[in-house]
């Protein structure tokens, strides 16, 4: 049962600011309360910006989709116009200085006179075939429209009395504008794409349900949002019913955020709205547990603040996602959430990452909930407990440290699965060796998303093959796409004792057709005497005298020793590792990064190792572990990467 919902001067119901979390501008208490070094760079920044024309939305700009495949610039646009009105707002809602009250009304405006709310990349412009240029009386609701109608809806919730002194008329065109693109076509249509099926759906759709949720809660009154609120829920299930129950997403890290952390928050607006009668997170034991899944692909701190916060993180980055991630995540957010949910270490994890000064990236209502939540800007926690072992099976990945609690010396992650993943990299049996908290051995990770990236074409981009991942290429052969391509016979050894190795080992052969018939790869991260191996037992049909290739995918400085031996030296200056292996010698490839998605995290360029193997039945072994001639070795520390 939903609750009808009050404005915050009524007494019955919960009130706007109970079900959103974010007092308005009307309360003075809680916005005069907000520390003045963390809201106070928010404000000066939107006052710089004033005398600054708003961002323009150019049509030529919307049509470079579909004739170069760039979506990036005008994507770019769009978040500048969000955050500067999410900065607007905040500086309004702080000061109530006439000149930030219009900022927001021209932002406003802007967004209400834009022809589409929808992303070039995702409108079906109608339905007409050949159109490039969106439809207005046909809406695509998608996560732009989303995240649109769901800033709008926080601007009316914190400035409505401003808003109705300064520009009457403008919540009326709010409520239209998101009648007509969001709340209608979420009535009449019920075959979008993203609401997904009975058995499970991809991030967009929590991304896009808890953002109409949102606007219904602050938009809308009984019945008209006692309606919206069951198709939201109707909707959201799909996704809850395919959420594994080890918690983990198979869209890896970068995604979690935008969708099993926005079904989170889907869940607890829903308990708000309907006084406890619905707990998602009680009917879904899944949701529970998918609250430490970015804590279980935590790999190590990339850069730490003078407070000792983290500031980026090196993350296993399987999928569509980077390996180092800086961008503005809402760790207030989880921490909430995993306060509610009594999950210490979950809780804990989100402060280790804290921001000094958060950005308007987050979303209106994420950064104000942060800003007035005196718990979370004092809690002094700033460890991260890290797991020795961490196997998640629905999606057959492995983390192994060397040491539980901490990032230093060698960590292995290590995945079986299969090559129809959502944002899929061909992969199956790829690994990545880190040590001290860095990626050496690594998996490119994210490109820059353009029209080819989500096309027939997407496997022609070289960082989403097999080529480039640390998988073997079948006389030299790569795998292929598709959840039919996959490992099988997927067994995990987990250490028992602080010496004991943890071990994945699987059969690859599926991902690569009929031949080979058999190729087996473990890969085992030892303690003691730390080490990763990996080897490859394998048997195949057929006279191809083609040779098996091995490939390593190394960041940072290559070495020859000579005999089969490396020295691999990664970014940030980390421990060297030595790296042995045997074969009938090997080639060392460079290939420059042009793309800044990549160049940001790698820098100049990635080094490819191609290892050559027998093409008959045989065996291959590489073993990696620290260099102990290196003076530093081991010394290396997440304080000295401060």
């Amino acid at each position: 049962m939903v609750k009808d919902v009050t404005d915050d001067s009524q007494q019955h119901g919960p009130t706007r600011r109970e079900v959103l979390g974010v007092p308005p501008a009307t309360d003075r208490a809680a916005w005069e309360a907000i520390p003045a070094t963390l809201i106070d760079p928010i404000v000066r920044e939107a006052s710089a910006s004033l005398d600054e024309p708003w961002p323009t939305l150019p049509a030529s700009e919307y049509l470079l989709y579909h004739r170069t495949g760039d979506r990036h610039r005008y994507e770019q646009r769009i978040w500048a116009r969000r955050d500067r009105l999410t900065r607007a707002a905040i500086a309004a809602a702080r000061t109530l200085e006439p000149r930030h009250i219009d900022d927001v009304i021209d932002g406003v405006w802007a967004w209400c006179e834009q022809s589409t709310w929808c992303w070039p990349a995702h409108d079906d412009h109608g339905g007409t075939p050949g159109r490039h240029l969106p439809d207005s009386d046909r809406p695509f609701l998608d996560l732009g429209a989303g995240e649109a109608v769901a800033q709008l809806a926080l601007v009316d919730h914190l400035l409505g009395r401003e808003l109705d002194q300064y520009a009457p008329g403008l919540r009326a065109r709010i409520r239209r504008e998101a009648r007509l693109r969001v709340f209608e076509p979420l009535i009449e249509r019920r075959d979008w794409p993203w609401l997904g099926s009975p058995d499970g759906a991809d991030n967009w759709n929590p991304w896009i349900h808890s953002n109409i949720l949102v606007a219904a809660s602050a938009l809308l009154t009984a019945p008209s949002r006692t309606r919206m609120v069951a198709l939201v829920l109707e909707g959201l299930r799909n996704f809850l019913n395919g959420l594994p129950a080890d918690g983990a997403v198979d869209e890896g890290y970068s995604y979690w955020w935008v969708g099993a952390l926005r079904a989170l928050e889907a869940a607890e607006l829903l308990r708000r709205l309907s006084g406890g009668t619905v707990d998602l997170v009680t009917e879904y034991p899944s949701l529970r547990a998918t609250v430490d899944f970015p804590r279980s692909l935590f790999i190590g701190p990339a850069s730490v603040d003078a407070s000792g916060h983290i500031e980026s993180d090196w993350v296993v980055n399987a999928a569509d996602g980077p390996a180092r991630v800086t961008d503005a995540l809402p760790w207030h957010s989880l921490y909430r959430t995993a306060t509610r949910l009594e999950d210490a270490e979950a809780a804990a994890f989100a402060v280790a990452h804290r921001p000094a000064r958060p950005r308007a990236a987050l979303g209106l209502g994420r950064l104000v909930a942060h800003l007035c939540d005196d718990t979370w800007l004092g809690d002094p926690r700033v460890t991260v407990a890290l797991d020795r072992d961490v196997w998640l099976g629905s999606i057959q990945t492995l983390v192994a440290r060397e040491r539980a609690g901490t990032a230093t010396g060698l960590a292995l992650a290590a995945k079986a699965g299969h090559n129809g993943e959502h944002h899929n990299h061909n992969d199956v049996g790829g690994f990545i060796v880190a040590v001290d908290g860095v990626p050496v051995i690594v998996d490119p990770g994210r490109t820059t998303y353009t029209a080819q990236t989500f096309g027939p074409d997407r496997y022609r981009h070289w960082a989403l093959t097999s080529e480039w991942h640390n998988v073997p290429a079948v006389h030299g052969r790569p795998q292929r796409p598709g959840p039919e391509w996959a490992a099988t016979e997927v067994a995990v050894t987990l250490a028992r004792g602080p010496a004991e190795p943890t071990t994945l080992s699987s059969n690859l052969a599926g991902a690569y057709g009929s031949d080979p018939r058999v190729w087996t790869r473990t890969a085992t991260l030892r303690r003691g005497h730390p080490a990763v191996e990996i080897e490859d037992h394998w048997s195949v049909d057929g006279v191809d005298p083609a040779a098996h290739v091995i490939r390593l995918i190394v960041a940072g400085r290559v070495d020859d020793l000579g005999d089969g031996t490396l020295r691999v030296t990664g970014p940030e200056g980390t421990t060297p590792l030595v790296v042995r292996f045997s074969g009938n010698g090997f080639t060392l490839e460079r290939r420059h990064l042009e793309d800044p998605m990549l160049s940001h995290v790698w820098g100049e360029s990635l080094i490819r190792v191609n290892i050559l193997a027998p093409h008959e039945a045989g065996a291959h072994r590489i073993r990696i572990e620290p260099d102990t001639t290196d003076p530093h070795a081991g010394r290396r520390t997440a304080a000295s990467r401060r």
